[in-house]
């Protein structure tokens, strides 16, 4: 077997990029025989001729030593075995770099922007993975000369590089929950202190289920997960398998509280530990190739892999920093982008999207109903603090 060896190579343009999209010819190659079923089709959505995507494809055989087209007369052009595994395990592969990425591309545009003009204002974001980020940061950008340095993480691991000093605002998500979370409160209570942060609105979202086109085991919520995780598919094989996010990510913490307030056991959910992934796209992209029937994100990102979406919950997506920060200059202009009319033009094209008092400074008593506290004293005892939901003491 030859060697092959993987070059990465990046570029300066005059046009600015949207997100972490990467461009490789021979993939783009094959998603075009994958989409369109036919080299003569396929040369036409790439914009070339027949002779020279057949040529292309010749020498990427040789490339590969392997086989990457199969057709006979008559009867649609094929991707081989190989090259369907080999163009799905790119796309997996790059869908969970994206994070990446994205921050490497944030660090160049950082440093491009301090030779050309020292005096532009860099505010960097840690914040929980999210579509509409990139798009407030190019309206940040092109409007209001703010460079968001973006660093995609975990909710918790976001607002700990904020308590750490990391950055000046962090990105956390939340749905209402009157009722009140054990599963939130203890997660994110130890890292946001009313009084010391505060709370900028910025989107509100739908989370729920991403699943396979037309929903071929028909689930309707995680109930019905949990009972088609129990069935059995005749061959030993449970036949429904869960593609999670990873611990300390806002969407776990939200399966995690939606099971338990349904009294269901995540343990009956087939995969519901194993092998997470780090973002909505990389979900996706896990299912869209087969890898699994179902796992959380949101309407946007099912989407984008053409995935059917069971909505299961609105919730609010804050930015958060330190009270004395909102007079920093950068946060300032951060919340004029918000609260500019481009912000909610920006957010029709992402499905599941609205803007949420984008820009309003929140105090997280106000934006956070489950973060009420009550003093009680029984006879004989100290003092303690308990989280009050739902009215009553957690």
């Amino acid at each position: 077997m030859k060697a092959r060896g993987v070059h990465l190579q990046y570029s300066f343009e005059t046009d600015g990029q949207r997100g972490a999209v990467l461009h490789n010819p021979l993939f783009d190659l094959l998603s075009a025989v994958h989409e369109h079923g036919s080299i003569q089709h396929a040369a036409r959505a790439l914009g070339a001729s027949y002779r020279h995507v057949w040529g292309l494809l010749k020498r990427w055989q040789d490339v590969m030593g392997e086989p990457l087209v199969t057709w006979s007369q008559g009867q649609p052009a094929r991707l081989t075995p190989f090259a369907d595994r080999l163009l799905w395990a790119e796309k997996r592969a790059r869908t969970r770099l994206t994070p990446h990425i994205e921050a490497l591309r944030a660090e160049l545009e950082h440093v491009l922007a301090e030779a050309l003009d020292g005096n532009q204002h860099v505010l960097t974001v840690f914040a929980s993975h999210d579509l509409a980020l990139p798009l407030l940061r190019d309206l940040a950008g092109a409007a209001h000369g703010l460079h968001i340095e973006l660093r995609f993480a975990g909710s918790l691991d976001a607002l700990a590089a904020l308590a750490q000093g990391r950055c000046l605002v962090a990105g956390f998500h939340v749905p209402p929950l009157a009722g009140g979370s054990a599963q939130f409160a203890g997660a994110m209570k130890p890292l946001l202190k009313p009084g010391v942060h505060k709370l900028i609105g910025c989107v509100r979202r739908t989370q729920g289920l991403m699943v396979r086109p037309g929903n071929p085991l028909r689930l309707r919520g995680l109930a019905d997960l949990v009972a088609a995780g129990a069935a059995d598919g005749g061959n030993g094989h449970r036949v429904a398998r869960f593609v999670n996010r990873q611990p300390g990510s806002g969407t776990r913490l939200l399966m995690d509280h939606l099971l338990a307030e349904q009294g269901l056991d995540p343990a009956q959910i087939p995969g519901y530990f194993d092998a997470p992934e780090s973002s909505h796209l990389a979900v996706a992209a896990a299912l869209a190739s087969g890898v699994g029937d179902a796992g959380p994100g949101i309407e946007a990102a099912a989407a984008q892999f053409s995935l059917d979406f069971i909505p299961l919950i609105a919730e609010d997506y804050y930015l958060v920093c330190l009270k004395d920060t909102l007079a920093h200059p950068a946060v300032a202009k951060l919340r004029q982008a918000l609260e500019s009319p481009a912000w909610p033009a920006a957010l029709a094209a992402l499905p599941g999207y609205t803007p949420a008092r984008s820009g309003e400074v929140l105090s997280l008593t106000q934006a956070l109903p489950w973060w009420h506290f009550r003093v009680t004293k029984p006879a004989g005892v100290a003092p303690t603090i308990a989280p009050v939901q739902g009215g009553r003491a957690a």
